[in-house]
């Protein structure tokens, strides 16, 4: 063979060999296209003068080639829509309803779309009860295994607070 072939035959060999052996190796960089699997840990916090007195959490796994995981927790509570014998009805649901979109790592860490609706139905003196509601969505990137407050609000009635919690673990294959 002229000296001129051989060259970019062994260039594309040493090539292929180095992308296989980095693929062996683990290098998450060199296979994009691989799904990674996290558990995400998720806990709804309710502070009084910064602290939890109501703590409540919920748990999804979410790979990264899956476009959305979601939980969805509550009751229908029923809102009369009429008066006396005509009485009639609705349902409203209320509870915590999380969707978590598009994770994928960045850096080492999970980046990751997530919408959350905390909704509770309180107490009123009249027939119709109060609904209550946060309701969060933004782009977020967590540290793994690191507890990180991702949404916070304030009360509109009360000097208390909510917020989101969320942990991202990476799950091992075995």
């Amino acid at each position: 063979m002229p000296k001129k072939t051989t060259l970019p035959i062994a260039a594309a060999l040493l090539t292929f060999a180095s992308a296989v052996g980095m693929a062996q190796s683990g290098d998450t960089k060199s296979t994009p296209n691989q799904a990674k699997y996290f558990r995400l840990d998720f806990a709804v916090q309710e502070l009084d003068g910064g602290k939890v007195t109501n703590s409540r959490h919920y748990v999804m796994s979410i790979e990264t080639l899956t476009d959305t995981s979601s939980i969805r927790t509550g009751s229908k509570v029923p809102v009369s829509t009429g008066a006396g014998q005509d009485s009639q009805f609705t349902y409203i649901d209320v509870g915590v309803n999380i969707d978590c979109r598009k994770a994928a790592i960045v850096d080492g860490e999970l980046a990751l779309n997530v919408s959350a609706d905390v909704s509770t139905a309180a107490p009123s003196p009249s027939m119709h009860p109060v609904i209550r509601q946060n309701r969060w969505t933004s782009n977020v990137i967590v540290p793994l295994g690191k507890p990180t407050v991702i949404f916070s609000s304030d009360d509109l009635t009360t000097k208390g607070q909510m917020q989101l919690e969320l942990t991202a673990t990476p799950i091992q294959a075995h």
